[in-house]
């Protein structure tokens, strides 16, 4: 059976790779298991400077998902590449994502470039749900313009891969994938989490002390599978879907809908064994439907 997927040249030994944002630095599960079972790991969001993210209360529990508004809390860019990256390394052979996040194009910049000179990273993975600060506060990737201004710019100063991590919270996410092809995006990943809201009755304020937050978990894996569909129909990039996935059965039904490799998020805080689990759980679970190649079965509805 084969489980190997690649992905603008980087091979990974099977599709399965924990989402940015709920798997640490990577680092922080290496004593839990072996790490190179995985695909890749797409690693925490990373600025150019130091962030301390939102004020607590920075998580809300909703049926089946979660709400975070963690904002972005990390090191910095020097940090993660002079220490976080070479740590990883020690213990994992796989792909490495590098999440990158900014809030200005020239944020991006100078982050997705350093982070692209560091030896350890395979894939630069830029994130456009970000407000742009300059440009009254709305998300790089609300707009095909603002997220194609990111892209064609990322693009002029990274040698490696570079996919863009689009967000669900948009009209037409076709329109944005297109935008970033055209402008020289090697790859796409989507969706990133929904916003959402959840309020203390008894209280009468939001659980989350910042009003809106990213809703993510099993819930919302229909709406990621409808929006991987329609992005593998309007564009011919590789893409990494990602958004509710928490089995192998999600997996494929992914790839199904388009996708080349699974990214597992919220899932991962429920069950820190969950990615392990579903790399075990392929191979029988491949053979149940009569699948010999995972790479077989991309985009075929």
């Amino acid at each position: 059976m084969v489980t190997e997927v690649n992905l603008c040249g980087v091979r990974l030994k099977n599709p399965v790779i924990p989402a940015s944002g709920t798997f640490g630095f990577g680092i922080e599960m290496a004593d839990a298991y072996d790490l190179n079972v995985l695909g890749g790991i797409s690693l925490k969001g990373t600025t150019l400077q130091p962030r301390y993210g939102n004020e607590c209360p920075r998580i809300a529990e909703c049926p089946d998902g979660m709400i975070n508004s963690v904002g972005l809390q990390n090191p910095g860019v020097e940090t993660f590449v002079n220490e976080k990256l070479p740590a990883l390394r020690k213990v994992f052979k796989g792909a490495v994502i590098a999440n990158v996040s900014g809030f200005s194009v020239d944020e991006y910049v100078a982050a997705c470039e350093r982070a692209d000179e560091a030896p350890q990273t395979d894939i630069i993975e830029v994130n456009v749900s970000c407000p742009n600060v300059h440009g009254g506060g709305l998300a790089f990737g609300t707009s095909p313009e603002s997220a194609a201004q990111v892209t064609a710019a990322v693009k002029r100063v990274c040698r490696k891969p570079v996919f863009v991590k689009l967000s669900p919270n948009v009209t037409d996410i076709a329109a944005i994938a297109r935008a970033c092809e055209q402008a020289g995006a090697d790859g796409l990943t989507l969706i990133n989490t929904v916003l959402g809201m959840r309020i203390n009755i008894a209280a009468r304020r939001c659980v989350t002390h910042e009003k809106y937050g990213g809703f993510s978990g099993r819930a919302i894996f229909p709406i990621a599978l409808r929006m991987v569909n329609q992005v593998r129909h309007a564009c011919s990039l590789p893409i990494m879907g990602c958004g509710g996935v928490s089995c192998a059965d999600d997996v494929i039904e992914m790839m199904m809908a388009g996708a080349n490799a699974v990214q597992v998020g919220a899932e991962n805080l429920r069950n820190p064994f969950v990615c392990k689990q579903i790399v075990e759980e392929l191979p029988s679970a491949m053979k149940k439907y009569g699948i010999d190649d995972l790479n077989s079965i991309v985009g075929i509805v």
